[in-house]
C-alpha cells in the first residue's frame, strides 16, 4: 500500500499503524499526486472551526475527525491523524483487530500510566475501548498486566537498578530468530576472549555500582543460550558476579534455554551461586517443526531436562512457547501448550512469532495465526492457575497478536517487568547491551554497547567511556 501525507509530516503514527494492520504488506510513502488502484492520504486540514484529521483512500472513502487539543502538540495530532486512518481502514473488517489502534511495544504502560493519572480500572477500561478500539480480551489482558507493573513501580526505589549480562551464543540459530546470537559450532573460539572481555566489564561495573550505592534489585543472565558455556566457563561467570556485584537476596536468572546445553552438573553450579531461576524453551513440543527451525533437541529433550532440573534442585522454570511456527499448525500448538501445563513449570511465556521484514508465515492451513486460536491457548494456561503478569508486543508479529508472560502467584519475575515496562534503571552489560536509566521525568537515557561479539572483544576503551557515561547519569538521582 502506498501512503501519502498532506498537511503534515507525522509519518510515523500512520506507517506503525499500517505495519499492525498489514504486517505481511509493503507499505512505501508516495511523493506528489496521489496515483494509483491502491493507497490512502493522511491529511490534516483547516475546517470552519478547527483543524481536521482527515483519512481518504483511494476507492473515494472518507473519515474526518475533529481535533480538539493544541496544534502543537504533536503527540495528540498524530493519535488524532492515526484514529481517523484506523477507522477508514477497518470499515469493512470483519474481524476488528484486538489492539485496536495500538501500534506500542508496551500497552501495559500506556494503563500504568493511566493508572498514576489518577484513572480507575473501569474508567482505563473504557478509555482502551472507546479510544484505541481495542477489544475485550485484549483490555483484560492490558489491566491485569498493568496493576502488576503498578506494584513493582510502587516497590521500586530511585536507588535500585537491575542488571542485564548477555552471552550471545548458541547451539545453533534458529530460522525464525532476530536477535545477535552467534552459532557456537561457527563461532565458538569468540567465546572464551569474549568472557575475557565481559570480565573486565563485570568488574567495571562493580566498582562503579559500589561507589554510587546502588542496590541491585535483580540479575538476568539471558543471550543467545547461557547454558552454552561448559561447566568451567558457567562457574568463573557466576563466581565473578557473586565476587564483584554480591547482590545478596537479589533475584537472579540464567536463561539455560536450550535442553541439550544443561546438564546436572551445570544445575548444581547454578544454585551454588544464588541462581533462583532459570528457563527451558522448548519453543515447541512437534519434534518436525523443532528440526524445520533448526532446534538441535527433541520434546523428549525438553521433558527429561524439566525432570532433571525439578529431581536436583530448587529452582523455578520458566518454559517458552512461540505460536506461529513455521510448519506448525492450530491443534499442534495447542497440544504443546497442553505438554508444558503438564509439567508444571512456574513460568510459561507464549510468544506470537515476528516475522523477518513480513516473510511469509506458513502456519496451518490458512497460513496466518488467528486471535481465537491464541486465546484457546491462554485460556488453557489461565484455567491451570497461571495469571498474565508482562505483556509486550512486537512489529510483524503473528497476526498482530501479543507475547504474555503468565505466572504462578508469586513466582512473577522482576526483571521481566521492570526492563519491558520502564520502571527503573537496567544496566546492560556484554555485546549488544543496551543500558536504560529512567528518570521521574519520564526521561530516558540509553547508553549501548557494541553490537556484535567481534566488536565487543577487547574494546576496553569503549567499555570504560560506557561506564562512565553510566557513572556521570547516576548522579542525576
Amino acid at each position: 500500500m502506498t501512503f501519502y501525507f498532506e498537511g503534515h509530516e507525522l509519518v510515523n503514527p500512520i506507517q506503525q499503524l499500517l505495519i499492525c494492520l498489514y504486517p505481511g504488506g509493503e507499505h512505501i510513502r508516495g511523493e506528489g499526486k496521489p496515483e494509483g488502484d491502491d493507497y490512502v492520504i493522511s491529511r490534516l486540514q483547516r475546517g470552519g472551526d478547527g483543524l481536521e484529521a482527515v483519512a481518504e483512500d483511494s476507492g473515494g472513502r472518507k473519515v474526518c475527525l475533529k481535533y480538539g487539543g493544541e496544534p502543537e502538540n504533536s503527540h495528540d495530532l498524530g493519535e488524532c491523524l492515526r484514529r481517523a486512518m484506523y477507522l477508514l481502514l477497518t470499515e469493512d473488517m470483519e474481524e476488528k483487530p484486538r489492539w485496536g489502534m495500538l501500534t506500542g511495544v508496551k500497552p501495559s504502560k500506556l494503563v500504568l500510566n493511566m493508572f498514576r493519572s489518577g484513572l480507575r480500572a473501569a474508567e482505563a477500561d473504557r478509555k482502551l475501548r472507546d479510544e484505541y478500539f481495542v477489544g475485550d480480551r485484549a483490555r483484560a489482558l492490558c489491566l491485569e498486566t498493568a496493576r502488576v507493573s503498578q506494584k513493582y513501580s510502587d516497590d521500586t526505589d530511585s536507588k535500585d537498578i537491575d542488571l542485564y549480562i548477555g552471552i550471545p551464543f548458541c547451539p545453533a540459530k534458529c530460522s525464525y530468530c532476530s536477535f545477535v546470537s552467534n552459532d557456537v559450532r561457527k563461532w565458538g573460539e569468540l567465546v572464551p576472549p569474549y568472557l575475557d572481555t565481559l570480565e573486565y566489564e563485570i568488574k567495571g561495573m562493580g566498582r562503579l555500582l559500589s561507589r554510587h550505592g546502588r542496590r541491585v534489585r535483580s540479575i538476568y543472565i539471558g543471550g543467545g543460550t547461557p547454558s552454552i558455556l561448559d561447566e568451567a566457563q558457567t562457574e568463573r561467570l557466576l563466581s565473578l558476579v557473586r565476587g564483584e556485584i554480591g547482590a545478596d537476596g537479589a533475584e537472579f536468572t540464567f536463561e539455560a534455554g536450550r535442553p541439550e546445553t544443561i546438564t546436572a552438573e551445570k544445575l548444581k553450579i547454578v544454585e551454588k551461586y544464588g541462581v533462583g531461576r532459570i528457563s527451558i524453551n522448548p519453543q515447541t513440543m512437534n519434534d518436525g517443526v523443532l528440526r524445520g527451525v533448526g532446534r538441535l533437541h527433541t520434546a523428549e529433550d525438553v521433558e527429561n531436562c524439566y525432570k532433571t532440573t525439578r529431581d536436583t534442585t530448587g529452582l523455578e522454570i520458566n518454559m517458552d512457547l512461540i505460536a506461529g511456527l513455521p510448519g506448525d499448525d492450530d491443534d499442534s500448538l495447542f497440544r504443546s501448550v497442553e505438554r508444558v501445563i503438564a509439567l508444571a513449570p512456574d513460568n510459561i511465556t507464549i510468544h506470537s512469532m515476528a516475522r523477518k521484514k513480513g516473510a511469509p508465515l506458513r502456519f496451518g492451513k490458512s497460513g496466518e495465526l488467528s486471535s481465537g486460536t491464541m486465546d484457546r491457548c491462554h485460556e488453557a494456561v489461565m484455567a491451570a492457575g497461571y495469571r498474565p503478569y508482562y505483556l509486550y508486543r512486537q512489529k510483524y508479529s503473528a497476526g498482530g497478536l501479543e507475547n504474555v508472560g503468565f505466572a504462578k502467584k508469586g513466582s512473577e519475575c522482576r526483571y521481566n517487568v521492570v526492563m519491558m515496562e520502564e520502571l527503573g534503571h537496567v544496566a546492560a552489560m556484554g555485546s549488544g547491551g543496551v543500558s536504560k536509566l529512567v528518570y521521574g521525568d519520564g526521561s530516558i537515557e540509553r547508553i549501548t554497547n557494541p553490537k556484535y561479539p567481534i566488536d565487543y572483544i577487547g574494546a576496553y576503551d569503549r567499555i570504560d567511556q560506557n561506564l562512565r557515561r553510566l557513572s556521570l547519569l547516576l548522579e542525576k538521582d
